[in-house]
């Protein structure tokens, strides 16, 4: 994708719940934005990673170290003017209070579908810790984007592609480009 001159590169975070497509999705936006990308799973403990094997929702100290990690890598990223995109949960608008202290000017992208979507998309993944017990609880925990807040909501039920054409689309219109 063609950058403007002068335009630095943008910091994305996409966000949503456990199955909903943020890392497929976050890949390929990073790929069409050429910006570095990081799997924000790779940012959790081995202890928190255990907990939800186990079906055990973290709590917020758990999160903490986590959360602090990404927003280290946004701030890099962001001083180092060479963007990246991120795929993380950050279900809570305090979650997303912790990125953006760390890199002002990061955009998310909520990914939203339907429970059944997800809940099908979960049960279909192999290799991941996140067990499908856990959606309800990340359904129940998800604080939506606020108008305040610097981003847009997409629907991920479509391809992945096509939900990446969106959020470019949605990019641009909010002036926010690679």
């Amino acid at each position: 994708m063609r950058r403007e001159p002068g335009r630095r590169p943008p910091c994305v975070v996409v966000i949503g719940v456990a199955g909903v497509g943020k890392t497929t999705v976050a890949r390929l936006l990073s790929r069409r934005l050429e910006v570095p990308f990081a799997e924000a799973d790779d940012f959790h403990s081995p202890r928190s990673i255990a907990k939800m094997s186990a079906g055990v929702p973290l709590t917020d100290a758990d999160r903490r170290s986590w959360l602090e990690s990404i927003a280290d890598w946004l701030r890099e990223r962001d001083e180092a003017a060479t963007g990246g995109v991120v795929p993380c949960s950050a279900l809570r608008r305090r979650y997303r209070d912790t990125l953006r202290a760390a890199c002002p000017d990061a955009f998310f992208v909520h990914l939203t579908a339907g429970h059944e979507v997800v809940g099908r998309r979960l049960s279909e993944r192999a290799g991941h810790f996140m067990p499908c017990t856990l959606l309800k609880s990340q359904e129940e925990t998800l604080e939506p984007l606020e108008p305040d807040e610097r981003g847009v909501t997409v629907d991920a039920g479509p391809p992945p592609e096509a939900v990446v054409e969106a959020v470019l689309a949605r990019m641009a219109e909010a002036d926010v480009d690679g």
